[in-house]
């Protein structure tokens, strides 16, 4: 995928739901290539802090990874902070492998990515 590919991928996604506050996508070594926030939200986050969680999240996603084999292929993590609620997407390229999502606390993340942000990810990359 190209770096106006993962935009485009980014701002179909940040504009599918009120509730998710931030979109981001991190290569195989857990550089940020793309970070998007909703308009107005104010990131909880600075810059080093966000490229530090990015480079975890690779780090224990490419960790998942390793149970595939016995657990079935992972479709995504989430945790739950006071704040926010936060998912780490695998999105199948081997590239730009994690895509990464936060959403207000009362937010149902759980139907916003198995029906609205993992089909258009499928959607994306089926035209690769």
């Amino acid at each position: 995928m190209t770096g106006t590919e993962l935009e485009d991928l980014c701002n179909q996604i940040i504009q599918s739901d009120d509730s998710i506050r931030f979109v981001g996508i991190a290569d195989k070594y857990g550089k940020q290539v793309v970070v998007k926030y909703r308009d107005g939200v104010v990131p909880y986050l600075n810059q080093t802090e966000s490229e530090i969680y990015s480079i975890d999240t690779v780090m224990r996603m490419n960790s998942r990874k390793e149970l595939e084999s016995k657990l079935g292929k992972v479709i995504y993590s989430f945790t739950l902070y006071e704040n926010l609620k936060r998912a780490t997407i695998h999105i199948g390229n081997n590239d730009y492998p994690v895509l990464m999502a936060s959403f207000d606390t009362r937010s149902d993340h759980d139907n916003i990515i198995l029906n609205k942000i993992l089909p258009i990810v499928k959607a994306k990359l089926s035209k690769e």
